[in-house]
Formats: structure tokens, C-alpha cells, sequence
């Protein structure tokens, strides 16, 4: 089959703890050829389509991986076949991996390709309206020849490994010739030019523009971020402006929507970003949907509805992410207790908000219903009652989570840092962290058989549906 020129470029997206367990697999230092499966949900956007690693499945050498009849080593027909069968059941895309040598770069031998164009058209016969492909790693290197429902061919541009730090996979080095721009000297000292271009080609989603948004709207765009995509349904109001960056008496008293002081503050920061504005809620199909294809995720809306939203696209888009906020914790007679205000990385492999208590289901099924069903059930008694919200608590998280970006995006990030939520304690002058949870039958972010994990386009959000008729 020769090969067709795409559109649109295709890019395999890895949770690093896979990454490491198929290193593990493929070059365990006998400086020989190893095999495996990755099977794969999709995510397909206007500009990519991105396979996203759900699990490894790893070949046995002697039984699933042999030598081969007419090249070195191969995947036996009937691993194969359970493989494409497993992956067709479940709306997944078989990827069939093996290493070579070498550090940088690697490519398929013509083995490898004549191989593919004798059993891939049988392999989509199987596949029945999946993609299948094959994979060739090297150390720091992938290649991939990716095989459409449709029949049309299309070469892997590279991988994403999504950890305590990104990791971008290619078939060869790409150097990076373009200066970063001048006005970004100082912080160009940190990441270097590199990482500030990583930055200007980044896409982010800030969800929430009050207190913790607007702050990090200011922050982000002042990194440089190349393009955002901001949400937040409400209008500035008078009792808004002590905690909302360059909030002006202006703004409220014309109502102004949130997102525009948001953009406007990004703007003044950045003229050079794409801001999409959008006023509406995280829990409506069409605003989830403008998620799925960002680099990172901030959540400052502090509903168990935006929560559970943002938790699931997480999981199934494999999109790393923070929830930022902050609680004034009164005692039994009304005193301050204890003030908090935490940031709370969310990644595919480090646990979930679900797992670990922050979803909470009577609110979340509060939050579902109407105001008049609300007041029929009793669930709210005040309904007026607002929780306190100061600049500074709300700075320490977003600072916080915003250098949790940075430190991702540009690779500063060590291999071993911690994913665990920090909580800082002003009142107590003192900082804590705890360890996320990982359930083993979550169905966000287990890979019990049916969790959403990696699972892209092929499973439903948990958004709010428009109401039928």
C-alpha cells in the first residue's frame, strides 16, 4: 500500500509509568531485539489525532516473540490475533512495538515495512473500522507507521510521555534553531530558549476566572503561553474587585463578563497569545469538548460538577492538570479553625480527586438538579451564603500550580518528584503534602475494564446534557 499524504499529523500520547514498563521490556541491556502490544484509545481534533496508550501488553520472547521467517524476530500470528481481536472488542487500536539500537533516532528496516504491507490489510480486515499500526523504539527515539480504518497510511510524527514531566518522543532530533524572543530574557535563563518556545506553542484551558483564575491567567500569560482557552459563565460584580486581577470600578459596574478581564489581562501580558473566550460552564458538552486537545488543565472552579468534568478528561484524554482553591475551615462556634489553600496536581497515573475523597457524591447529585428541586429536597438551606475568598490564600495555590506547569512543560521537573497535593497553612506558617489516591477499580483512573483511562472519543464525558424536546 503506498503510502497517502494526511492532513492531519498522528502522535502517540504515553503515561511515563507505561513508558518505564516497556523500557523495562525492550532494553533490559542483552542489546536485543524485544516485542508488545500498546493498545489505544483515539482522540481525533481538527488538527491531530492523538492514540492514546491504555495499556502494554508485554510478548514473551520464545513464545509470543520468535525468530523470524523471513526477518529477525516477529510477533507470533496467534498473539497477534488475540491482540487485534482484544483490541477490536473494546474500540482500542493495536500498535505492534519492537526496539532497535541506538539512543536518538530510529527508523522501521525495509523488513519491517514489507512486513507491515504483507499483514496490515489483513490486520484492518480484523480490526473491523480500527486503526492499527506498528511501533519501533530506540532509547529516546520512536517511529511509527500507522495503519487508518479507512485505509489510508500515515507516519507517527512522534510520542508525548505525560509524567512528572513531558517527555517528546521523535524518530530523529529536532533541533531547535529559533531564538526565543528577548522579552522573555530573564526566564530564559531558567529553561533556556528551548523551553520558552515549548511554552509559546503551548495550549492551556484555565476554568474558573474568580479569585485563583484571574491570577492565573495573569501568571500563564506572562510565561508566554502561545494559546489559551479560558471559561467562566459570571460577570464581575463590586464585591469582585479586592481579589480579581486588574478588576477595574468600570468592569463592575458594567457587569463586564469575567473572561474579558481575563483576556485582557492575558493580552496586555502577551499580545502575541490566541485567547478563546468562552462564557459558559465546564459541564456543557460543547465547553468540555474544547479540553480535549489542550496540553495542561487548570481547575479554579470549585463545584463537584466542574470537578468530576475536569477528573474525567484528565483520565480519558490523558491531559495533565491542577485543581486550585482555597477554605476557611470554621470550628463547631463559627471561630476560624484553620485556612488552607491547595493545589492539587492531577495526572493520568498519580491517583484522582475521585479516588481520593474530593468528589463528593450528595453534592454532586445536588448540583444536578434545578434550584426548585433543590429547595423541594432540602438540600440547601442558604442558599446565599458564600464562602471568603482573599487574594494572597488564592495566590499561594495558583503560584504554586503554575510553576507545576512550567516545571512539566519545560522539563525541569526531576523524574522523581512528588505528585502529591500541597496544602499550605498560613495561619500556621506551615506547608504539607498528601499522597493521592489510586483505586484499583476507579472508573476514571484504574485500568479496570471498563474505566474511561485513555479511552478518548470512544467514551462519553460526564457533562450535562441539554434537556430533550
Amino acid at each position: 500500500m503506498a503510502q497517502q499524504p494526511m492532513t492531519k499529523s498522528h502522535r502517540l500520547v504515553l503515561p511515563a509509568g507505561l513508558k518505564s514498563q516497556l523500557d523495562r521490556h525492550l532494553f533490559p541491556g542483552d542489546c536485543d531485539e524485544h516485542g508488545a502490544v500498546i493498545l489505544a484509545g483515539v482522540a481525533e481534533t481538527e488538527g491531530e489525532v492523538r492514540l492514546l496508550a491504555r495499556e502494554v501488553v508485554l510478548a514473551e520472547d520464545g513464545r509470543d516473540f520468535v525468530p523470524g521467517e523471513r526477518g529477525y524476530r516477529m510477533l507470533k500470528a496467534d498473539f497477534i490475533t488475540r491482540q487485534v481481536l482484544r483490541a477490536r472488542g473494546e474500540r482500542l487500536v493495536y500498535l505492534a512495538v519492537h526496539n532497535h539500537g541506538g539512543t536518538d533516532r530510529v527508523a522501521f528496516s525495509h523488513t519491517d515495512t514489507r512486513s507491515h504491507e504483507r499483514g496490515y490489510p489483513a490486520l484492518l480486515q480484523i480490526a473491523r473500522g480500527m486503526h492499527v499500526g506498528a511501533l519501533v523504539f530506540a532509547k529516546h527515539a520512536v517511529a511509527g507507521d500507522i495503519w487508518r480504518s479507512d485505509g489510508s497510511r500515515v507516519a507517527l510524527e512522534g510520542a508525548t510521555v505525560v509524567g512528572a514531566r513531558r517527555e517528546l518522543l521523535t524518530p530523529k532530533p529536532c533541533k531547535e534553531r529559533r531564538r526565543a524572543n528577548p522579552h522573555y530574557d530573564r526566564q530564559v535563563r531558567l529553561f533556556g530558549d528551548r523551553g520558552q518556545n515549548i511554552l509559546a506553542r503551548a495550549r492551556v484551558a484555565i476554568v474558573g476566572l474568580g479569585g485563583a483564575g484571574s491570577l492565573l491567567a495573569e501568571f500563564i500569560g506572562r510565561l508566554g503561553v502561545g494559546e489559551f482557552i479560558i471559561i467562566d459563565p459570571d460577570r464581575v460584580e463590586r464585591t469582585n474587585l479586592p481579589r480579581l486581577v486588574g478588576a477595574r470600578r468600570s468592569d463592575a459596574a458594567l457587569s463586564r463578563p469575567k473572561t474579558s478581564l481575563a483576556e485582557r489581562n492575558i493580552r496586555r501580558a502577551n499580545p502575541k497569545a490566541a485567547v478563546r473566550a468562552i462564557r459558559s460552564d465546564i459541564v456543557a458538552p460543547h465547553v468540555a469538548n474544547q479540553l480535549v486537545d489542550c496540553d495542561f488543565i487548570f481547575l479554579a472552579a470549585d463545584t463537584a460538577r466542574a470537578r468530576n468534568v475536569f477528573n474525567a478528561v484528565v483520565h480519558q484524554y490523558l491531559i495533565p492538570g491542577v485543581q486550585v482553591g482555597a477554605k476557611v475551615v470554621p470550628d463547631k462556634a463559627g471561630n476560624v479553625a484553620d485556612v488552607y489553600a491547595v493545589a492539587r496536581l492531577v495526572t493520568p497515573e498519580s491517583g484522582c480527586l475521585q479516588c481520593s475523597g474530593f468528589i463528593d457524591a450528595a453534592k454532586l447529585q445536588e448540583e444536578s438538579m434545578s434550584k426548585q428541586e433543590r429547595n423541594a429536597q432540602r438540600y440547601v438551606e442558604n442558599e446565599g451564603v458564600v464562602a471568603p475568598s482573599v487574594i494572597t490564600l488564592n495566590a499561594s495555590a495558583a503560584a504554586q500550580a503554575a510553576s507545576d506547569f512550567m516545571f512539566y512543560m519545560t522539563g525541569l521537573a526531576k523524574h522523581n518528584a512528588s505528585q502529591g497535593y500541597i496544602y499550605f497553612r498560613p495561619a500556621r506558617r506551615a506547608c504539607k503534602q498528601e499522597e493521592p489516591l489510586r483505586k484499583i477499580n476507579c472508573l476514571d483512573c484504574s485500568q479496570e475494564s471498563r474505566s474511561r483511562l485513555g479511552r478518548g472519543d470512544g467514551c462519553h464525558l460526564p457533562v450535562k446534557l441539554p434537556p430533550k424536546g
